[in-house]
């Protein structure tokens, strides 16, 4: 496929956007579409070509790119009325990034073949910095078809692409697989940061230490950082945990395979969504379990 195929980038949130901003820098022709108005603003004044409608991002479109957070948008967003499906032309590729159960992924490629489109499985990883730089990791799978027609958009967006498999669904397997060990590691690293704070230790210092020693994980290191500055903007938030976590679950639940560890993570960010922060940052853990012993973190009232 030529290096001018359209892309329609559907999602144009921390990562959507950034995304769709790596795709312009490529010289791709970029659409968007985010039902956030402001979004499709700073999309718009990155030289993007902003869209109205579902309709109007996907029309003639080479590629469809789903960036949005669970099962049920990307079904809305592909098969609803006015949705991408039918806007798209014949042999247009979908290429959907959310965190979805293999099961989904699976049927929503029949479903997309079915309409004569291909269908690639691509789940994402690395965050909004990532994503902003063009250096995402993509564990993808589909058809040999549907990976050279995403191409334009994968070299644009990707630092790494995994092709994992011939079939949609593998490349979500993966994907939680990662998920679940992405949200053990943060529940630990904040529960690290909070106990470090009941033993009454810098807990700045701790950050310098344990960024340097055996105890580090990818997830300490990003995350913590949100900590100590009291800063909860979320990079993402909370109820992204509770749905990846509750999906690794109820596979665990299917298939007979316990998950301990899981399980107590996913109750740690079930806790904190309870209490009122599932739309700030997943660190918001650390909040928690502050609350729960009684003591202050950076950004924290003085009633906790």
């Amino acid at each position: 496929m030529s290096d001018q195929s359209t892309i329609a980038v559907i999602g144009l949130g921390s990562m959507g956007l950034g995304m769709a901003r790596s795709a312009l820098r490529a010289g791709r022709t970029v659409r968007g579409y985010d039902v956030n108005a402001d979004a499709l603003k700073a999309f718009s004044q990155d030289g993007g070509l902003a869209s109205a409608s579902l309709q109007e991002a996907a029309a003639d479109a080479d590629i469809a790119v789903i960036v949005v957070v669970n099962a049920a948008q990307t079904e809305a967003v592909l098969f609803a009325e006015g949705g991408v499906v039918s806007a798209l032309r014949p042999g247009a590729v979908i290429v959907s990034c959310a965190t979805i159960s293999p099961s989904e992924a699976k049927g929503f490629a029949s479903r997309a073949e079915a309409a004569g489109l291909l269908y690639l499985d691509g789940p994402i990883s690395g965050g909004a910095k990532k994503a902003a730089s063009g250096d995402l990791t993509f564990m993808a799978s589909g058809s040999a078809q549907a990976f050279a027609a995403a191409r334009p958009a994968l070299d644009a967006m990707a630092g790494t692409v995994y092709e994992l498999g011939n079939q949609a669904g593998i490349g979500s397997s993966f994907k939680v697989v990662n998920q679940l060990l992405a949200g053990v590691h943060i529940a630990a690293a904040c529960e690290a940061i909070a106990f470090a704070r009941s033993l009454d230790l810098d807990i700045s210092r701790v950050f310098e230490v344990i960024t340097k020693s055996a105890g580090n994980s990818w997830m300490f290191e990003n995350r913590i950082p949100h900590v100590l500055s009291g800063d909860y903007t979320p990079h993402s938030a909370v109820s992204i945990f509770t749905k990846d976590l509750g999906i690794v679950s109820d596979i665990g639940r299917k298939v007979k395979f316990p998950l301990p560890i899981t399980a107590a993570a996913l109750q740690l960010f079930i806790m904190t969504e309870a209490a009122g922060m599932g739309r700030d940052d997943d660190s918001s853990v650390a909040r928690l379990l502050a609350k729960i012993a009684g003591l202050r973190l950076p950004g924290m009232s003085e009633e906790v």
